[in-house]
């Protein structure tokens, strides 16, 4: 077994640019992540590959017209 250093990063908070409770590898993926961030109370979907993280804009709520 080789014993290989992965590396890791903490995952910013795309609205405050501050840590969260996640550390994501290099070989993480995901897709449509509801992050959360502890401080500013702000939930983002994001997408991370290869340590590139993209926010995933979300349509605003429309008000129902009769």
């Amino acid at each position: 077994m080789k014993n290989k250093k992965v590396k890791r990063q903490w995952l910013l908070c795309p609205v405050c640019r501050n840590k969260t409770r996640l550390q994501i590898r290099s070989d993480t993926e995901l897709k449509s992540f509801p992050l959360f961030c502890p401080k500013c109370k702000q939930e983002s979907l994001i997408n991370v590959k290869q340590f590139n993280v993209s926010v995933i804009k979300e349509p605003d709520a429309k008000t129902q017209s009769r």
